[in-house]
């Protein structure tokens, strides 16, 4: 047997992180077992969703790196698909056209509830012999069973039964004939060959439903598996209240995709006490019975911990990739003039932890700071180090080749012709740079910015100091 998973989410909105670990561990477990991994977009929810919400879905996933075989499927394309099996139930007699009104279905359900029962439907129209009119407004219902249970071996939960006297005959298609979502989910389950089902546990009520439909249609149900919600940090149901819940909000925020994966996949899955795994190693080491039962909760320090380890271990130049698009999102064309991006990630990936962060540290390599630090000017641009400037001015002049290590060489030449530690003379020099008190190692720094900008952010520096002081 071919295992073959699926995601299908339906596009109202951004794919959640709860959707993301979904998909992550249905194309792990697809990959694992060299099977197949499908996308479904169920869109059958046509005053929500949205062409926006579709391309944020497939944004999330191709940003997330979760390619897969067969898909994207759209429901919305299916329709006539569904139709025919409907009417396959029907004509078996395991499915009916019900005409109870919204004020009969309502009225039902305020005595049931007066009587402290479970509203549902009380199969009026299971055995009606004739419609009230031959054009009178109905439903579709499927007739499920009365007797007899349902029996969900489920991977992460366990046995799950379930009476079939809890369940109701489950509407399949509305009055304007469109199919729902429980009816839709089946028919395509069945009709892709769908052997493994990972999905969120709040889709386990509708799991009897679906394989009592399943079964009706002589289909063995898939394999299911029901994966515990994410909290947010406080321990509650996660929401826009805990910041970041969408995929590429997390891009936005600077974190790398790689590192985001590894954080989903550790959210309720563990390999011993691992924490750190290859794209390859979580292939390897996924499986469905090492899903922990209990919810997780999102813990936004070790995933800032990530971040950081993969900025500093991966290759600069993909890393660079990555940083191109936030340094663009500040205005800045790494092609324009500057350092090559990859020797940025060099310089700068020991002291940033996301990429918006080393974005806007990264800035001054590309564009002269057009004001100084007020308060690192005012300590490190002064009378006093107006002389140490004009000797590094002098100094670096004369530096061949340009390159960190005879960059070294100057600057502590200066310093030890002057009676200055290092600190006193790299600071004024870095400030003069960057415009402020914080940039790599002073001798990498002036390699990359080059012999032409760092002489002429010098000039500028002096020029400002003697401007500022009195004559």
């Amino acid at each position: 047997m071919t295992v073959k998973t699926r995601f299908a989410p339906s596009p109202t909105g951004y794919l959640h992180i709860g959707g993301a670990r979904t998909a992550l561990f249905s194309w792990l477990y697809a990959r694992k077992h060299g099977g197949v991994f499908v996308l479904r977009i169920e869109d059958t929810d046509l005053e929500r969703s949205t062409t926006e919400s579709v391309q944020a879905i497939l944004d999330g996933m191709e940003w997330l790196g979760l390619d897969y075989d067969e898909g994207p499927h759209y429901q919305t394309e299916r329709f006539n698909r569904y139709r025919k099996v409907i009417d396959q139930l029907l004509g078996e007699g395991k499915a009916y056209r019900c005409y109870c009104s919204r004020e009969r279905l309502d009225a039902l359900r305020q005595e049931q509830q007066a009587r402290k029962e479970k509203p549902r439907y009380d199969g009026h129209c299971r055995n009606l012999s004739a419609p009230p009119a031959p054009d009178a407004p109905h439903v579709i219902r499927f007739r499920n069973p009365r007797e007899g249970h349902v029996v969900i071996d489920d991977r992460v939960r366990g046995r799950v039964v379930i009476g079939n006297s809890e369940l109701d005959d489950l509407i399949i298609a509305r009055t304007d004939g469109s199919p729902t979502y429980n009816f839709t989910v089946v028919v395509d389950d069945m009709d892709m060959g769908i052997t493994h089902v990972i999905r969120g546990d709040d889709h386990l009520n509708n799991t009897p439903r679906q394989i009592n439909i399943l079964e009706a249609l002589g289909v063995e149900p898939p394999v299911y598996a029901h994966v515990p919600m994410i909290l947010g940090e406080d321990g509650k149901r996660l929401s826009k209240r805990h910041g970041a819940v969408g995929v590429m909000s997390y891009r936005d925020q600077g974190y790398l995709p790689e590192a985001v994966v590894n954080y989903l996949v550790r959210l309720g899955w563990s390999h011993g006490d691992q924490e750190i795994f290859t794209r390859e190693e979580m292939i390897r080491y996924f499986d469905i019975a090492d899903i922990n039962a209990s919810a997780s909760s999102l813990n936004l320090s070790k995933l800032n911990w990530l971040n950081q380890h993969y900025m500093k271990e991966m290759d600069p130049a993909v890393v660079a990739q990555h940083l191109r698009w936030h340094m663009e999102q500040i205005g800045i064309d790494p092609d324009a003039g500057g350092p090559a991006l990859k020797d940025v990630v060099v310089a700068q990936r020991e002291r940033a932890r996301t990429l918006v962060e080393m974005a806007r540290n990264s800035v001054f390599f590309y564009r002269a700071p057009e004001a100084y630090d007020e308060k690192a000017a005012r300590k490190n641009l002064n009378a006093e180090a107006l002389p140490v400037l004009e000797a590094l001015r002098g100094r670096l002049a004369e530096v061949q080749p340009w390159e960190p290590g005879a960059l070294h060489q100057a600057v502590i030449e200066v310093g030890e012709s002057m009676g200055l530690k290092l600190g006193k003379v790299a600071q004024p020099l870095r400030v003069s740079l960057a415009g402020g008190p914080v940039s790599p190692p002073i001798d990498v720094t002036l390699a990359l910015l080059g012999r032409e900008s760092s002489l002429s952010r010098l000039d500028r520096a002096i020029d400002w100091i003697r401007d500022a002081e009195p004559a």
